[in-house]
């Protein structure tokens, strides 16, 4: 029985331990301090080598140093470990876009925002991807769902009234843009876009 005790004791140490280092990590990767962030990172490995979380921050890394080769790998293991990690799967949409390979970054973004919708990084990963592949039809979905969850985000609303322009949706668009504007007045990339629309109605609506 002590020894039963003393094998649970030592298990929820283990797992406290491990948690700790993984905020570490977190902590010092958020503060641009790299290596530190690794070391933690690979010690949570060696006390959590089933958990996911300390391979995305492993990858967040080695993206930072452009090491995308590791960071693919890293994103990988943790896709192995938990199928459902949206974020190893944003690592390696965005390991794969920074590597030109649009159709495999843009995979990998779509599945971390089936997993998670919310997942900003795989969102605007998407729009970016799509941007250079001419392929819009299933970004707009996603960032409609992300604004209704998260209304009065001005990072999506922008790519969304792009969007919007492109499609010929003119008053989606400038309804977005003035919306921005209200909550960000210095927006210059809202103002810039709004202008060259008013623009082009203007010179329309003169022929």
């Amino acid at each position: 029985m002590d020894v039963t005790r003393k094998d649970i004791n030592q298990q929820h140490d283990s797992t406290q331990h491990y948690e700790i280092l993984q905020e570490l990590g977190d902590c010092y990767c958020s503060m641009g301090d790299y290596s530190r962030a690794k070391q933690y990172y690979e010690n949570a490995a060696i006390l959590g080598p089933d958990e996911a979380s300390p391979y995305v921050g492993l990858g967040v890394v080695a993206l930072q140093n452009n090491e995308l080769e590791d960071a693919r790998m890293a994103f990988q293991v943790a896709c192995r470990l938990d199928s459902t990690c949206a974020k190893a799967y944003a690592g390696l949409g965005m390991a794969a876009q920074q590597k030109n390979d649009y159709r495999y970054a843009f995979d990998m973004y779509l599945k971390s925002l089936e997993l998670d919708s919310e997942n900003l990084i795989g969102l605007l990963g998407l729009f970016q991807t799509s941007c250079q592949m001419g392929s819009f039809e299933q970004v707009t979905h996603y960032l409609k769902m992300y604004l209704d969850m998260h209304p009065g985000d001005t990072s999506v609303m922008y790519p969304l009234a792009a969007l919007y322009m492109r499609d010929g949706k003119i008053e989606e668009s400038q309804c977005i843009l003035r919306d921005i504007l209200i909550l960000d007045p210095d927006n210059k990339d809202a103002a810039n876009l709004l202008e060259e629309i008013e623009h082009n109605l203007a010179q329309a609506q003169s022929v």
